[in-house]
């Protein structure tokens, strides 16, 4: 699990004997490539010549050469990185093939003339060479030290300070994210929050007796089967003027979701570690604002439960009132999620006076059915926070695709015995819609977007900008749209 270190330095280093050599379509090369040994630089425009490298984006062809630099990396930066996507493609195919090499330690140059592209190749580095392994003996030799070789390498790294600040708080909710269910928990959870003092953040924790105070006969009746206690965190960056309103960030929590008494398939099952992949994002999104002194003004507030069978878990046929008042009938204990967002979205809503609040949860499984695998959902009524937050996701390449709310799925969701059912009626479909719909009954007035990212959080499979595991999809998209978007946003 170590994490990528990224030095900046105007000349080629005299100790790393490898050298990722970034070139474009036009097949520019740039000042380091006049560096090299003369044979080596014969060998490379040959390779190129004779289109054994054809320089697409995300190509890498390794070329063994003689000198002090012993082995290059051609990779292939095609012609044309404006979106960040592409970049953050290119840099972590750089990534998987150093991981392939077993290297260690490697010097990049590229014909950068904009700080943009370079920064998101440099971060698609950082979260493609980051592995969880924490419990694996292996003989694996992770990539440690990037030196990027660069006139303007004093600038360059003051700029990116900023953004490996964000790169990082990734990596930390990634972490949590793949933690199993016996160490992280939702006490545990709370110990990892509570350090995030040290960094300027005020942490405060909601425990059951304060709960139990509130009302929150929803969250704590999730929490009712396990044996341990639940949480709720609420973590303050006061980084604006003292009277701006925050903006509000709600996350899912549930530590292990076994789905209680309406318990899951064994199969697969182990994922549901992961079901606190929300809360992962909006305490890793505290993190970076901390790291990052954004002069801004933002809460972070997550229910932290285990979801778990037992003789005292909530029941199919279960009502229970939330914190708002109302009463929800449970019909589905694998609901649960819902029922802990109730409590929070409300408590969020009525103590914090947000200027505007966004959810981020593993919530419904019907998102992979609806969306597959490249954009998380969105759900917002209010037109400007939805074009804005999808607007974020474009630019830094977390998709997210706008999903409807209307009054039929409100409608979906009212119960025969109770104010609502955590469910809709077998065979009314538009499982996420209709979750989502149920969460809107708990903002009151506060502008409030949500996303789904149950179907974007977690990688069976290494992919070119994460290995196997948890994503932390979200976090980089809602650090740039509450940083430089939402600011200036009437909302």
């Amino acid at each position: 699990m170590s994490m990528l270190s990224i030095t900046f330095s105007p000349q080629l280093p005299r100790d790393v004997n490898t050298l990722v050599l970034g070139v474009a379509k036009d097949h520019k090369l740039g000042p380091v490539f006049d560096d090299l040994e003369a044979s080596n630089q014969a060998l490379i425009k040959q390779l190129i010549e004779n289109k054994t490298f054809k320089a697409e984006a995300g190509e890498v062809l390794p070329v063994y050469g003689q000198g002090d630099v012993a082995l290059v990396m051609l990779l292939g930066l095609g012609d044309d990185l404006s979106t960040a996507q592409k970049a953050l493609t290119v840099g972590g195919k750089a990534a998987a093939a150093l991981e392939k090499h077993k290297i260690a330690q490697v010097a990049l140059a590229a014909p950068f003339c904009e700080d943009d592209p370079l920064s998101y190749v440099l971060e698609g580095l950082m979260l493609r060479s980051w592995r969880f392994d924490r419990y694996k003996k292996s003989n694996a030799v992770p990539l440690k030290t990037v030196t990027v070789v660069h006139a303007a390498s004093e600038g360059l790294a003051s700029r990116f300070s900023a953004q490996s600040h964000v790169t990082e708080s990734v990596l930390w909710a990634r972490g949590c994210v793949n933690e199993p269910g016996n160490v992280l928990y939702p006490q545990t959870f709370v110990d990892r929050i509570r350090a995030f003092e040290s960094l300027g953040l005020r942490v405060e924790i909601l425990d059951k007796a304060r709960m139990t105070a509130l009302g929150m006969g929803s969250l704590l009746g999730v929490a009712q089967g396990s044996d341990y206690e639940p949480f709720l965190a609420v973590v303050h960056w006061q980084g604006g003027a003292e009277h701006d309103k925050p903006l509000a960030f709600v996350g899912k929590g549930v530590t292990f979701d076994s789905g209680g008494l309406s318990i899951k398939p064994s199969r697969g099952m182990e994922e549901m570690k992961g079901d606190m992949g929300g809360a992962a994002v909006v305490m890793g999104l505290m993190r970076a604002l901390a790291l990052t002194k954004a002069p801004i003004n933002a809460v972070g507030v997550v229910a932290l439960v285990e979801n778990m069978p037992s003789g005292k878990a909530m029941r199919p046929g279960d009502i229970v009132t939330s914190m708002s008042g109302q009463t929800i009938e449970v019909l589905n204990t694998d609901a649960e999620g819902r029922l802990i967002l109730a409590d929070a979205l409300y408590y969020a809503h009525k103590h914090l006076t947000p200027r505007a609040m966004v959810d981020v949860a593993t919530l419904t499984g019907a998102m992979r059915f609806a969306l597959g695998p490249s954009y998380a959902g969105l759900f917002s009524p209010q037109d400007t926070l939805a074009h804005t937050l999808d607007a974020a996701g474009t630019t830094v390449g977390e998709r997210v695709w706008r999903l409807p709310l209307c009054e039929a799925f409100t409608k979906a969701m009212e119960s025969r015995v109770a104010d609502l059912k955590n469910i809709s009626s077998p065979g009314f479909g538009a499982g996420s819609s209709t979750a989502a719909a149920f969460l809107e009954r708990f903002v009151g007035d506060t502008p409030w977007a949500h996303l789904d990212i149950a179907n974007v959080d977690f990688n069976a499979k290494d992919t070119d900008v994460a290995t196997e595991g948890g994503c932390a999809f979200g976090l980089r998209l809602l650090y740039h749209w509450a940083t430089k978007v939402a600011p200036s946003l009437t909302l």
